[in-house]
Parts: structure tokens; sequence; C-alpha cells
């Protein structure tokens, strides 16, 4: 179980959202005991991974939940077994780790049965098979480890012994009624009978209370093939441990196999084990190996996943299954939501450009320099989310902040920088109009409406026109699937400082109220509106709560 905290930016990640939650990870790293982890909540957009590549950072892994999965159980990880396993090597095992099943394993460590002490039992039980040395091919070497034997001498042209099992405590003239060609013979110190039991060429001679063979019968037993160990037991013991040198796979179960990955979801596998009655159940990792077992009692944990927020403060917005998560801290420059927790958190909102920033500040209120990469990743976020500096969201904190990461970082020319950055990631060339899409948007709720609004930044408007009618086909489609009321894209263009927007949905209404604008063609252009969230959504909000 992994004791970490993941630190999270939004779903549709901008350079804001995977850079914050980047530098913030590195911040918590050196200033607390709990490991930080940076993660993102979908695919890096161009001029994200041009950022990423200028300073050779890799991106965050990929989160797509953080409900409890098997990986986050305190399962049994004891290691599994080999078919050819002995019954009396896997009882050990169980009774030494007091657990009830083991899995069985191939040599490349694949699933192939689950042995259980009720398949150890039924080998006793269903024992009226005398045979079964034979029928469960139980090697030479396998039986003498069972019975703490040595061996006199092996026949290595006999790999399975097919005889019965016989216990020989009569005399020799009486062995043919009992005993024939190719059987198992367990036998004390009894030259006569062991004789008698070599000429009727006995597959196997077990001798026990660790007596030998006199040199006569051993090279007669040479000459009739038949294989003689010693073992130190007496005849009774060794009849009984003799069943136990089976190998386990001959008992084991086959049919109907229940494992898991440890990928799974808890909630997931809850519902098979109400279903299903074994006591435990293999899990196996992503190259389908065992890496142990899962029992009901497992399931009872108090452990949740640790989060951290950044850049976004809504439940919508944030990671598949926040709710079973424990949030502990949101960075935040948005407005305050629907975010809600179980206990005291530590959050901290300022009406900044960027929550990179605010990501740096905490860097520098500490005294602290953050290393090169993340000086540049959060100097390339403000850039971002600034737009230059020229959003009306951009404050004095963010310029000043901006240019001290830049020296950090060596970046000598911010604007040849931000030129760079804006030109590689406002590319719309080979897109869909899905990722054009869906590279910046964000749901939102207000009053008893949903609204999504997205947003790309380009500089070339007129090169996106000839998508316009499929682009707003598909907004059409999200917006009937999805039960939005309205759904507008943004594509701002930074040099032009407007935004042209597109508008789908029931309620073109709320758009045209808000900007006071006549939508054509479902489309009108915004001058001066460059920010989502300081000149969109609130008078978006607004005009919305002003018309219940």
């Amino acid at each position: 179980m992994e004791n970490v905290v993941y630190v999270t930016g939004h779903k549709n990640p901008d350079s804001d959202s995977i850079c914050a939650a980047y530098g913030y990870a590195e911040f918590k790293n050196r200033t607390s005991d709990l490991p930080a982890v940076p993660v993102r909540l979908g695919n890096v957009n161009r001029e994200t991974q041009f950022i990423l590549d200028y300073f050779g950072v890799k991106a965050p892994k990929l989160l797509e939940t953080v409900k409890l999965k098997v990986e986050d159980l305190n399962f049994d990880t004891i290691e599994a077994i080999k078919g050819d396993y002995s019954l009396r090597m896997a009882w050990n095992i169980m009774r030494d780790n007091h657990i009830k099943s083991l899995p069985v394993t191939d040599a490349k460590g694949h699933l192939i049965g689950v042995l259980s002490i009720s398949n150890l039992t039924s080998s006793y039980m269903d024992i009226g098979d005398n045979d079964i040395l034979a029928k469960s091919k139980t090697s030479i070497e396998s039986i003498l480890d069972t019975l703490s034997a040595s061996s006199i001498y092996i026949n290595e042209e006999c790999k399975v012994f097919k005889g019965k099992i016989a216990v020989t405590a009569m005399q020799p003239e009486s062995l043919k009624e009992i005993v024939d060609e190719g059987d198992i013979a367990i036998v004390g110190d009894r030259p006569d009978v062991q004789e008698a039991l070599i000429d009727i060429k006995t597959s196997l001679i077990i001798i026990t209370g660790s007596h030998k063979l006199a040199e006569n019968l051993l090279s007669k037993a040479k000459e009739n093939g038949v294989t003689i160990i010693s073992t130190p037991h007496d005849s009774f013991t060794a009849s009984r441990l003799l069943i136990q040198s089976i190998p386990v796979s001959y008992v084991m179960a086959t049919k109907d196999l229940i494992s898991f990955s440890k990928d799974d979801l808890v909630e997931d596998i809850r519902d098979i084990m109400a279903e299903t009655r074994f006591n435990s159940y293999p899990v196996v990792d992503e190259d389908g190996k065992v890496i142990g077992t899962v029992s009901r009692y497992h399931l009872i944990s108090n452990h949740k996943k640790k989060v951290i927020q950044v850049d976004h403060n809504e439940r919508g917005q944030s990671v598949d299954g926040l709710e079973e998560a424990e949030v502990i801290e949101i960075i935040d420059h948005h407005r305050v939501a629907d975010i809600q927790t179980s206990n005291p958190i530590f959050f901290r909102n300022e009406p900044l450009g960027s929550s990179s920033t605010i990501v740096a500040k905490s860097y520098f209120e500490l005294d602290l320099t953050p290393s090169k990469e993340v000086a540049g990743l959060l100097c390339g976020a403000i850039i971002s989310d600034t737009l230059l500096f020229k959003s009306p969201t951009c404050t004095e904190q963010d310029k000043i902040v901006c240019k001290k990461l830049a020296e950090i970082a060596g970046i000598s020319s911010i604007e040849d920088f931000a030129k760079e950055m804006f030109k590689a990631g406002t590319s719309l060339k080979g897109k869909t109009v899905s990722q054009i899409f869906n590279q910046d948007f964000k749901p939102f709720t207000m009053g008893d409406y949903k609204v999504g609004v997205a947003q790309v930044n380009t500089m070339d408007i007129e090169g996106f026109m000839p998508l316009k009618d499929e682009m707003l086909s598909f907004m059409k489609s999200e917006a009937d699937n999805k039960g939005y009321a309205v759904v507008a894209l943004l594509l701002t263009d930074i040099l032009t400082e407007g935004s042209q927007v597109l508008v789908a949905g029931d309620r073109p209404d709320f758009i045209e109220k808000t900007f006071k604008v006549e939508l054509v063609d479902s489309m009108a252009f915004l001058p001066g509106v460059l920010s989502r969230k300081k000149q969109v959504i609130p008078p978006l909000t607004n005009v919305i709560n002003s018309m219940k």
C-alpha cells in the first residue's frame, strides 16, 4: 500500500494544472515527510509538452481514479507454489502462514490452479484408490523429500511408479496374493521379504527404520530395475506420509478460477466475493503473474488515498473517486465552488493570474529556491495563464514572480520564450474537433443549469473556420448527451486580444445576454475577452442566476 499524497490538477489539464502540480509536489517533498507524487488527469497538450521538453521534464503519470484498488490493500503477499510441490510442502506453508489456500503457478508465475485445505482433505478421504502415486505421476524426488528418505538405488528409467501401494507385513509366500509387478512396497528389516519383493519386480521398495539393503539383494534389485530407498519412519508413518508426496497439481482446483488484478477496484471485487465462497483469491500483476492473495477481511480498511488539489476546487473537474479520498490541501486561484471535506484542511486561494504563482510564492516565503526545472515549468505556466501578462486576471505579483522564476530557469527573454511556447501550443493542425474542444474544457454548475466552457488559444482563428460546422455539431452532441444547457468554445487570439465564441445547446441566450451580442451562425466575436475565469464564468453565472 502506497503511503503517498497525489498532487493533481484538473481534468483536461492546461499548462498551469500540470506545472503547478509538478512544482507543488517538489515543494511538499522538500518541506514534509509524506512523499508527494505529481499526477495528471488527462493528456498533455502541445503547449505544456513544449514547456516540459524545454526543461527536460517528463510529464506526470496519469491517474485515472483515487478509488481504492486491490494494490492499496494489505493483501497477503506470500509467494505462490508450483504445481510439482508436494502436498506436504504446501501444507507446511499454509500451516506456518495461517492461511487456508494457496495459488499454484506454472514456471513463469502464471496462475494454473488453487490449492485449499479442502483439496488436502479430499486427498485423504478419497484414498480408496491406492494407485494414487501412479495417477498423480509423483516423482521419486518428491517421495524422498516427503519421507526424509535416502536413496539406495534409483532406476533412472522408471519415472512414474504405476502400481498400487502395499505395506508388506506378511510372510514372503503370502506376498504374491497382494503384491504385483510394478507395485510400491513398504517393508521393514526383513531380507526374505525384501528379496521376494525384488523377485516380483516391484517398482519401488521403501525400507523403514533407516535400514539398509544387503549387497547381494542390491545387485538383484539393480538387475530387476527396482528402486530402493530408506526412510527413518516406521511403516505406519511412512504409509501416511507417502500420500503427502503427491504433487499439488493432482488435487488443486483448476475450473472456474477467480483472480483479481492489482488494478481492480475494491468496490468491484467486493461484489464478486459476495457471489462466491472461496477463502481467498489470487492477485496478479500487469503481466498476469501471481503476487499474492486477497480475502474478505482485507476489504475492511480505513485507508484512503490522500490528494492535494491544485488549480481547481470543483469536484466535477477533479479526479474520479475523489469522494472516497482524503483531500488534505487545495491550492487554487479560481472561485470557491462545491468542494466539501470531512476534516479541516489547508486551503490557499488567491486572486492571481495563475496557480503556479501561488506555488512559487510558497517556495519564496520559506526562503527556498525551486530547482531550475521547476522554476522553468512554473514560469511557463504563468505566461500561459496570464497570456504573457495581457489577461485581466494578471496581477503585479504574477509579473514579479514570473521574472524571478525566469532568472532561476535561465530564460534570457520571457517574450521570446512566450512566442515559441504559444506558437507550439496554438497550432490546430492535425487535430480533430474532439481534441480541440477537450484540450481545455471545464464543466460548471450555475444555479439549476449545467454549463460547459472550452477555451483554445490560437494565433490563427481564420485557419480554424473550415472546422466550424463540424465543431458546432460536436458541441451540440455534447450538450444533448451530457445535459448541458449551453456549451461554448472560446477561440482566444492573444495578438488581437479577443475571443471568437462558438455556442451550442438549448440556451444560447445565456451567452447573448452575458456579452450583449447577437449570435450569427452560432458565433460571435468578443473583443477584449481573454480570460474564461474572470471575464466569462462570473458574468455568465450572474446572468443565469438572475433569470430564475
